[in-house]
C-alpha cells in the first residue's frame, strides 16, 4: 500500500520536530497507522533560512496554497499559528477533501465551530491534539477515555510561560517584572507576552478543553479572563504561609445554571498533586462522576512534546482514512446534531472561596468592621492573617480566606470594604479552589 503524503504549512520548531519524528520513528508509526506516512510537500515563509530538519525528500515552496492544492497530498499539517491565513488555508484544504491536522488552539478557539462544520460535510477529518497543553494527550483522553463518564469539572495549568513566572516567584521571592524578562531571554514569553501573561492564550484552551468535556460549542467571547500581572511576591509568600500555591489556573464546571468558564490566577491547597506543577510544564485535572478525579501532566510546548501530539493525530487519521465519516470519533466528542445549548455562566454567577489581602489602619475595631461587613453578605470567613506592622508604619495587611460564595456578593462586599476610611487602596481578590473529590 502506498504512503499516505503530508504537507507541512510551517517548517519552525514544530514543523521541524514533526517532520524529525515522522522520520525518527517512520518503523514504529508504519506499524501502529498500517501504511507509511511521509512529508512530499512543505511551506515555509524563507526558504533559504537554516533548519533543524532534514528537506531532501520535500517540496519545499513559499506558498502555503502550492500545498493544500497539490493533489498527492493527503493530509495538511498546519502549524503556521494565528488566525489568518490559517483559516483561509484550512477552508481550502478541507474544500479540496484533504484531511486535516493543527496545534492552533487559537483558530480552533475562534473558528472551529465553522471549520468543524465544513469537514463534516465534506466527510473529512480535522484533528487538534496538539493544540492544548503540547505533548500531553488531554483531548483524546476527555473526548475518548473518559467517554463514558459525565464530566463534573476540569482545571488546568495550561500556559507554561504563566507557570515558569509564578513559580519562580514563590521559590526565589522574585517580583512579577524580573521573572518576565528572564522568562522572555529564555524563549518562553514572546516579546508582547500578553498572550500569555493575560490569560488569553489559556483561555483559547479552556474553550476547546470545555467545548469537548461538555459538548457545547466553542464560545471562546464568553470565557473569563484575567492576568497574572498584579500578582506580588507578597501574596506568594502568604498564600505558602497558609497552605496554598498560586497558579494561573483555567476552570471549567458544569453546574445546575449552566457553565463556568474561567481563567484567572487561583489559590489550589499544596496537598493538591496540580499544585505542585512546577516551571513550564503543564497538568489538567479532569474529575468525571465515575472515574473521580484524574491528573494528566507532562511537557506543554517544545519541538518534540508538540510533535508527538501532530504525529499521534496524523497517525489516527490514517487509521481512519477507510472509515465510513460518520462512524468516526466527532470533533467535539459529542455527535454534532446533539451539542448543548447550556449556558456559559457570568463571572457574577459563579461560586468560589476567596483570598482577600487588606492595607488597613493599625486601629481598634478596623477588623470588626470588616467582619461585619462580610457577615452582612453571608460570606463566612476561612482563615484570617494579620501581621504586625513594619517599623514606623500605621498600616498593617491583612489576609482573609473566605468560603465558597457567588462572586456578585464578593464584589459588593469588596466595595463596600473600600470605602471605609480604615482602608487603603483597592482590596486584592484571588479566587480559590479546593479541587477535592467531592
Amino acid at each position: 500500500m502506498k504512503p499516505v503524503k503530508v504537507g507541512i504549512l510551517g517548517l519552525g520548531t514544530v514543523g521541524c520536530g514533526t517532520a524529525n519524528v515522522l522520520t525518527r520513528n517512520a518503523e514504529e508509526i508504519t506499524r501502529r497507522a498500517g501504511r507509511g506516512i511521509e512529508v512530499s510537500h512543505a511551506a515555509a515563509r524563507n526558504l533559504n533560512s537554516p533548519r533543524n530538519c532534514s528537506t531532501d525528500n520535500m517540496k519545499l515552496t513559499d506558498d502555503a496554497f502550492n500545498v493544500v492544492n497539490d493533489p498527492d497530498v493527503d493530509i495538511v499539517v498546519e502549524l503556521i499559528g494565528g488566525y489568518e491565513p490559517a483559516r483561509e488555508l484550512v477552508m481550502q484544504a478541507i474544500a479540496n477533501g484533504k484531511h486535516v491536522v493543527t496545534a492552533n488552539k487559537a483558530l480552533i478557539a475562534i473558528h472551529g465551530n465553522e471549520i468543524f462544520k465544513a469537514a463534516q460535510e465534506k466527510g473529512v477529518m480535522v484533528a487538534f491534539e496538539a493544540a492544548v497543553a503540547g505533548g500531553i494527550p488531554i483531548i483524546k483522553a476527555i473526548r475518548e477515555g473518559l467517554a463514558g463518564n459525565s464530566i463534573e469539572w476540569l482545571a488546568g495549568i495550561i500556559n507554561g510561560t504563566g507557570n515558569f513566572i509564578l513559580t519562580e516567584m514563590r521559590d526565589k521571592g522574585r517580583d512579577f517584572a524580573d521573572v518576565l524578562a528572564e522568562a522572555q531571554a529564555l524563549g518562553y514569553a514572546e516579546a508582547d507576552p500578553t498572550f500569555d501573561v493575560e490569560g488569553i492564550d489559556a483561555a483559547h484552551k479552556l474553550t476547546i478543553l470545555a467545548s469537548i468535556a461538555f459538548g457545547i460549542p466553542l464560545q471562546f467571547e464568553k470565557t473569563y479572563t484575567e492576568g497574572i500581572g498584579k500578582i506580588t511576591s507578597e501574596d506568594v509568600d502568604y498564600a505558602t504561609e497558609l497552605g496554598y500555591s498560586i497558579k494561573h489556573l483555567g476552570v471549567s464546571r458544569r453546574t445546575d445554571e449552566g457553565i463556568e468558564l474561567r481563567v484567572h490566577p487561583t489559590l489550589i491547597p499544596k496537598r493538591r498533586l496540580i499544585a505542585n506543577v512546577d516551571g513550564v510544564m503543564n497538568a489538567v485535572l479532569v474529575k468525571g462522576d465515575a472515574v473521580g478525579p484524574t491528573l494528566y501532566y507532562g511537557a506543554g510546548a517544545g519541538a518534540d512534546p508538540t510533535a508527538s501530539a501532530v504525529v499521534a493525530d496524523v497517525v489516527d487519521v490514517v487509521r481512519a482514512l477507510t472509515a465510513d465519516p460518520e462512524n468516526r470519533v466527532p470533533h467535539l466528542a459529542f455527535q454534532p446534531d446533539a451539542l448543548s445549548d447550556m449556558p456559559i455562566l457570568s463571572m457574577d454567577d459563579i461560586e468560589t472561596a476567596y483570598y482577600l489581602r487588606l492595607d488597613a489602619s493599625d486601629e481598634p475595631g478596623v477588623l470588626a468592621d470588616i467582619t461585619r461587613i462580610l457577615g452582612e453578605r453571608d460570606i463566612s470567613i476561612e482563615a484570617i492573617l494579620q501581621k504586625q506592622p513594619a517599623h514606623g508604619e500605621t498600616s498593617v495587611p491583612i489576609i482573609l480566606l473566605t468560603q465558597r460564595i457567588r462572586e456578585k456578593q464578593m464584589n459588593a462586599a469588596i466595595k463596600q470594604i473600600e470605602a471605609l476610611e480604615t482602608i487603603h487602596g483597592d482590596v486584592v481578590r484571588i479566587r480559590l479552589e479546593a479541587l477535592d473529590a467531592d
